[in-house]
């Protein structure tokens, strides 16, 4: 129990469902799964994999573990973005395309100010912002999921202790990050011809959710193996999603549960013998390309079966139920109108007249502010929109 207010602070479970779901009612049906999510779904395989009487927990103690293992997944790519990614993924495929995402011969249609394709400036830099913030929480995230740092690991160097494992996760989680990112920005630069910064945030958050799971455990040169994977496994969820008219605005269910699938097997690969006896006990299985055999690699795809039918079977009928009460989604006027008008009152963004006529909003139009001296242009009326 000591533990649970940390743990509980990991709940970013919901937020990746609400990013898959762009244009739903949020009231209803964005807080009925976030409720359900947070408070049964995530503490069931929080349970499971990290209690240490957890059926699944690599920390078991009593009673035997999965495979004379049990599950690695030191800080969530599992348990909590596999989960998220995956709640995702059936909110999104149930809730449909937004109108106009694709056209009649099944091509994407890029729409404006909802694609990286389109954004303002704006847009751009919030996402950089908001990217920023969450590199930054994860040193929280994975360092902080040791939980204690003042403990030796019993060797003759008294320099050496869980301070290391600390510190040799943080470096592991930045290698990650960073490879994914840059293999995302030209991988995407050689398949689609421009650059794109939101492809280089979304590469750089792939590269943490992949190794969230491994990153205590694995050496750094690892770690860039983990990243570099991590970002082709994106570009292809992104790619198989297009395919199959799947419509997740912002990659959320891609990112977090392709990419979390992926962390979960690199760990039952890359796990190296040292570091998992230290983290967790002696004469544990590790890595299978290691050396240490394909026991934790089969812990590894246990769990990530196991997360895909538990959140699958408790998520998908809830938001087939919203669906079926016409809870699940906006109306098709709220969603074109946009609710930043339709439900919240007021514009997100204001749009300038130099901005040009290809970045105005259809039907409307906000004027600079004007010195107070200035009386108004003639061409505006008195709220400043020009009709």
């Amino acid at each position: 129990m000591s533990h649970l207010p940390f743990r509980q602070g990991f709940l970013t479970v919901s937020l990746i469902v609400s990013l898959s779901e762009y244009d739903i009612d949020f009231l209803i049906s964005g807080s009925a799964p976030a409720n359900l999510l947070e408070g049964f779904v995530y503490p069931i395989v929080s349970h499971w994999v990290w209690s240490s009487d957890g059926w699944a927990s690599a920390t078991r103690t009593s009673g035997s573990l999965l495979f004379g293992s049990g599950a690695i997944d030191f800080a969530g790519s599992g348990v909590v973005h596999m989960v998220g990614g995956i709640a995702g993924l059936w909110g999104a495929l149930i809730e449909g395309p937004r109108i106009g995402r694709f056209d009649r011969s099944g091509r994407s249609v890029a729409l404006r100010g909802h694609s990286a394709l389109t954004f303002e400036f704006q847009h751009a830099s919030l996402v950089v912002l908001g990217t920023f913030l969450l590199w930054f929480g994860w040193y929280g995230f994975n360092p902080g999921s040791f939980l204690t740092i003042s403990k030796s690991y019993n060797t003759s160097n008294n320099y050496y202790g869980q301070w290391s494992g600390v510190g040799r996760t943080a470096v592991t989680t930045t290698l990650a990050g960073c490879t994914a990112a840059l293999t995302t920005l030209f991988g995407k630069r050689v398949l689609v011809g421009h650059w794109n910064v939101t492809d280089v945030c979304n590469g750089l958050l792939g590269g943490f959710a992949a190794i969230t799971s491994g990153c205590a455990v694995v050496e750094p040169w690892a770690a860039i193996v983990c990243g570099f994977v991590a970002a082709w496994v994106l570009i292809g969820c992104n790619v198989l999603a297009e395919k199959f008219k799947y419509d997740d605005p912002l990659e959320a269910a891609q990112l977090h549960g392709g990419c979390g699938s992926w962390g979960l097997l690199f760990t039952g690969l890359f796990a190296k013998k040292q570091y998992v006896h230290e983290v967790y006990a002696t004469g544990r299985p590790y890595g299978l390309f290691m050396g240490g055999g394909g026991k934790l690699l089969a812990a590894q795809i246990i769990q990530i079966l196991v997360i895909i039918g538990w959140v699958s079977a408790t998520m998908a009928p809830l938001f087939y139920a919203l669906k079926k009460l016409n809870l699940l989604r906006v109306s098709a006027e709220d969603e074109m109108q946009g609710m930043d008008m339709t439900r919240h009152g007021g514009f997100a963004y204001a749009y300038h007249d130099e901005d040009g006529s290809a970045h105005t909003p259809i039907g409307f139009m906000m004027r600079k502010v004007e010195p107070a001296s200035a009386s108004p242009s003639p061409m505006h009326n008195s709220t400043g929109i020009v009709v």
